[in-house]
């Protein structure tokens, strides 16, 4: 599919949710509302919170700062539930730099819709379904200089991201009240995200101009479409405790299917929201062969990650250690921030270091299997106009440089730059 084609194919996923903009309320949270600045209301039989929230939904189910973490969608009320919508086209153009950076136009998208609403005696349903029509992109994705993971026609991608699948998350929430300030939830479908990880990278503040995927994306959220996911947990205001069963292989490259689920690894994670502006998370998991390309190696993740949302900025930074079995310990950092300056203002950045040892897949390569840490350091500008109601449109840029080994300089060059212009459509943010 041409890039114009999959514009407009894009862009016409959010036509019906930006002309319904002009009469609905724009209200934060992602399933809920998670905080009420005004008396609280009953919204479609359903009771909003009395008091403010430590917490807000981030992707699946992972917590985020309560505050300005939450991202935006737009709420309605039908019959006896509460609908939510989000979502975003990105029209974007960039050049890796350096011999293996390459250069593409692409559109990324995203459109998700939550139904919730009480079921009686305490309990509270929700359902959310989440897709994306970026597999017209096509296998290969688009260049992400040292990105890694997954593959494209039976071949490993290296320097490249690969698209979303279309179908994001497909899945179900069940929440009951088991004592004073306490409940219990079971969540999960055939596509659903495990309790692993930060909440995922398209869902946090802190990332919400940054148009390309991070290259620790294998190492933080890569679970966050998962073909099979049953998660169970006990939490309150302050702290969740959640541990889930699911499928460890990734989505192939085939984007546009579902594949069949599995219940062959597990995750814990403990979550905890001292405040609206913090969100703490830690979490273990083991993943069975979750690589095609080394389908002989299971993995142990272990993440930390520490979020925060105040006053237009919003930062996370996070920690992850892969352990390959058999095999070696691959860590990673990330720290990312956005920062509304004003109105129409924003700047921000990403700095990411790791280890990486797919950067030379070829079998005869010297450097084949070796482990390169590398850095990227990468900031940017958007200037930020709101449309009507709560459709608003981004555009802006960012410049990415790195950190390497010398010997990485024949293949990538001595001092890549790399560049990303974008305009972004959101409803929400």
């Amino acid at each position: 599919m041409h890039l114009p084609l999959r514009a407009a194919a894009a862009a016409f996923a959010l036509l019906p949710i930006a002309a319904a903009a002009q009469t609905m309320n724009d209200m934060p949270g992602m399933g809920m509302p998670m905080k009420t600045d005004p008396p609280p209301a009953t919204i479609a039989g359903m009771d909003m919170p009395a008091t403010p929230l430590a917490f807000g939904e981030g992707s699946g189910t992972a917590r985020v700062p309560g505050n300005d973490g939450a991202m935006h969608g737009l709420h309605f009320g039908a019959g006896e539930w509460m609908l939510m919508v989000h979502g975003y086209v990105w029209g974007v153009a960039t050049d890796q730099g350096g011999p293996r950076g390459g250069n593409a136009a692409f559109v990324e998208s995203m459109a998700m819709l939550t139904a919730a609403r009480n079921i009686g005696s305490g309990a509270h349903l929700q359902l959310r379904a989440m897709g994306s029509l970026e597999p017209a992109i096509g296998e290969r994705g688009y260049p992400n200089l040292f990105a890694t993971g997954e593959s494209a026609y039976g071949q490993p991608l290296v320097d490249r991201q690969h698209p979303h699948d279309l179908f994001m998350e497909l899945s179900a929430k069940l929440t009951m009240d088991v004592g004073r300030a306490m409940e219990a939830f079971v969540y999960g479908g055939p596509v659903a995200e495990p309790a692993l990880g930060p909440t995922a990278f398209m869902h946090r503040a802190s990332a919400q101009y940054l148009a390309l995927s991070p290259i620790s994306h294998h190492w933080f959220d890569s679970t966050h479409i998962t073909y099979g996911v049953v998660t169970g947990g006990l939490s309150d205001n302050h702290l969740q405790l959640e541990a889930s069963a699911f499928r460890g292989r990734e989505p192939d490259e085939h984007r546009w299917n579902i594949e069949a689920p599995r219940l062959d690894s597990w995750s814990v994670r403990a979550t905890w929201t001292p405040s609206p502006a913090w969100a703490i998370q830690a979490s273990h998991g083991w993943l069975k062969s979750p690589e095609a390309d080394h389908p002989d190696q299971n993995e142990a993740r272990t993440t930390a990650s520490v979020e925060y949302a105040s006053g237009g900025l919003s930062t996370t930074v996070a920690w992850s250690a892969k352990d390959r079995l058999p095999g070696r310990t691959l860590t990673a950092w990330l720290a990312e921030t956005n920062y509304d300056l004003t109105t129409h203002h924003t700047i921000f950045g990403r700095v990411e270091n790791l280890a990486n040892d797919e950067l030379f897949p070829d079998e005869v390569s010297p450097l084949h299997d070796v482990a390169f840490r590398v850095t990227r350091f990468e900031g940017g500008y958007a200037y930020r106009l709101r449309l009507m109601g709560p459709v608003s449109l981004a555009l802006g840029g960012s410049l990415a440089v790195y950190a390497k080994p010398a010997v990485l300089d024949a293949a990538y060059g001595v001092a890549p730059v790399s560049y990303t212009l974008f305009a972004k459509l959101s409803l929400g943010h």
